[in-house]
């Protein structure tokens, strides 16, 4: 076993929490204001999908739901199946976790669509007599829960995943 970081699940589990605490206001608080000449409106990430679906846009409310619910969830959970199963016999393949790993790294780029989004909007529609887009208190909890998670994923040492199997190895020899 060579240079092994053995404070690398420490910092795993950390960073876990960590983004775990900031994706909760991400979804209680609202991600995007919208203000006219009328009235303010704000809208949280789930609001805003069953918003843009309401009105027609099931693709773009898809879109958003799967890229701020569904993937976010499912890097928590892979992240954390990830970290328990280093150090525990796992009854799935060293060959699938490590792919549940490239995974959570590949997608990690394509987390931050939403903070995307809300700044692309606040910066087109910005017509301050008439209408404004103010990105929501949401938007900082979402992206720091992003960058936790990303974080989270970098510290995972992968190579932990093959440890178990060559003590398994070396001790059956």
């Amino acid at each position: 076993m060579a240079s092994r970081d053995q404070s690398s699940l420490q910092r795993v589990w950390a960073w876990l929490a960590a983004g775990l605490i900031c994706y909760v206001p991400a979804n209680v608080y609202p991600m995007l204001e919208t203000r006219t000449l009328v009235h303010t409106e704000s809208a949280t990430i789930v609001g805003g999908a069953i918003e843009l679906a309401e009105h027609g846009a099931y693709g773009i409310a898809l879109i958003i739901f799967v890229a701020s619910v569904v993937i976010p969830v499912g890097k928590f959970i892979a992240i954390a199946y990830l970290a328990l199963s280093v150090g525990r016999v796992s009854r799935s393949t060293p060959e699938t976790r490590h792919g549940v790993h490239e995974i959570v790294e590949y997608i990690g780029r394509w987390s931050m669509i939403d903070v995307f989004v809300v700044a692309i909007l606040s910066s087109l529609v910005q017509l301050n007599a008439v209408a404004a887009i103010q990105p929501g208190p949401a938007s900082l909890a979402f992206a720091l829960s992003v960058i936790f998670t990303m974080l989270s994923a970098q510290a995972f040492d992968p190579r932990m995943i093959w440890d178990g199997i060559e003590n398994d190895k070396a001790g059956t020899a």
